[in-house]
């Protein structure tokens, strides 16, 4: 009795780890959060598919009615793998599954996967990390959840910060970096369907913020590298030049 934890990459197909597309095949069972995940399920084709994400005008199942479904999966003996967007220990709920399983007796296999933390900044052409300037990356979850966060602590580290599926609260978070003494000339991007054919990258400021009116993914960049673009050969000043 085994549930395998897949972490699905940020979206680009060519991004899945070789052992997760591996177990797409010979998966008897997938349990998924998005339509957006059409190519990936696309690997499973004699899988029986089961989106536990909204649909149109059918809301989500509970994280309790999705670990439920999970252990009766996992308790039938067949492969089951759970498909988790990113890696399924960032900014996911794929923790919570997988006590949930362990509780329940179940055997858990975690196959991690690549985070759009560091894949849109990529993408984007954005390094998180620039040894040159910038040594530490803060990365946030995108929910209500970011009230409770300690921005005046963030502000004071600096570095990059990164907010997943942050639209409906980026606003927020930016009002809150203010007040934390971030200053407002901050560069700010944000990456829309990340990796994906339609990804998109807007630029601004804490001061003018880019637009949130982006498709879903939306993965935000805050601090000084979100200004850079090295796929487009922009400039790119090392401390030693």
């Amino acid at each position: 009795m085994t549930v395998h934890l897949v972490g699905a990459g940020p979206g680009d197909p060519q991004l899945l780890t070789r052992r997760g597309a591996a177990l797409l095949a010979a998966a008897e069972h997938v349990v998924y959060d998005r339509a957006s995940m059409a190519e990936i399920l696309a690997l499973a084709p004699g899988a029986i598919k089961h989106c536990i994400g909204k649909q149109g005008a059918i809301p989500a199942p509970s994280q309790g009615e999705i670990n439920a479904l999970l252990i009766e999966l996992g308790r039938t003996g067949a492969c089951v793998v759970r498909l988790k967007s990113g890696d399924p220990f960032v900014v996911s709920r794929g923790g919570e599954e997988a006590v949930a399983l362990a509780c329940a007796g179940v055997a858990v296999d975690v196959v991690p996967g690549v985070s759009a933390a560091v894949a849109a900044p990529a993408a984007a052409g954005i390094p998180v990390m620039v040894r040159q300037r910038v040594r530490t990356m803060t990365v946030v979850a995108g929910n209500d959840g970011v009230d409770e966060v300690d921005w005046t602590a963030v502000a004071r580290l600096g570095g990059t910060v990164v907010l997943l599926t942050g639209r409906a609260v980026l606003h927020r978070v930016i009002a809150a970096l203010r007040a934390s003494g971030m200053p407002p000339t901050t560069p700010v991007a944000a990456i829309s369907a990340a990796t994906r054919p339609q990804q998109r990258t807007v630029r601004g400021t804490l001061a003018q913020p880019p637009s949130t009116r982006l498709p879903a993914p939306l993965t935000v960049v805050i601090g000084d590298v979100a200004a850079l673009d090295v796929t487009a050969f922009a400039e790119v000043r090392c401390a030693h030049s």
